[in-house]
């Protein structure tokens, strides 16, 4: 590799110019990789973080169940076949907006309604 940079040099310009396409290609890769991917760990963590119980999920291992409650370390779903304890990064924002889109947002409303009555 440094063997080209020594061959660029007799040339001029030519090695300015090599670094300045390779910051375009970082500030790209940037934009284009790293940047989509914060905002979309970022948007699964605040999903997380903002389950309540009775949330009907998705975990990422397919598992479909309700939300029957949360603790600081991850949520205790209630399934057809009983309760089982999983960690807060396995449920998944993706599978679970996939599957029960408004229908899980519209159970939310409905059992924060009823609570409140």
């Amino acid at each position: 590799m440094l063997t080209i940079f020594l061959q660029a040099q007799p040339q001029g310009g030519s090695s300015s110019m090599m670094l300045i396409m390779m910051g375009v290609m970082f500030v790209g890769f940037y934009f284009l990789m790293i940047r989509p991917q914060m905002r979309k760990q970022k948007q699964e963590k605040n999903f997380q973080e903002n389950l309540k119980v009775g949330t009907r999920v998705v975990l990422t291992s397919g598992l479909h169940g309700r939300i029957a409650q949360v603790q600081d370390d991850g949520f205790v779903i209630e399934t057809l076949s009983g309760k089982l304890k999983f960690e807060k990064a396995a449920v998944s924002r993706e599978f679970t907006e996939a599957r029960f889109g408004d229908k899980a947002k519209a159970a939310d409303k409905k059992e924060t309604e009823t609570e409140s009555k």
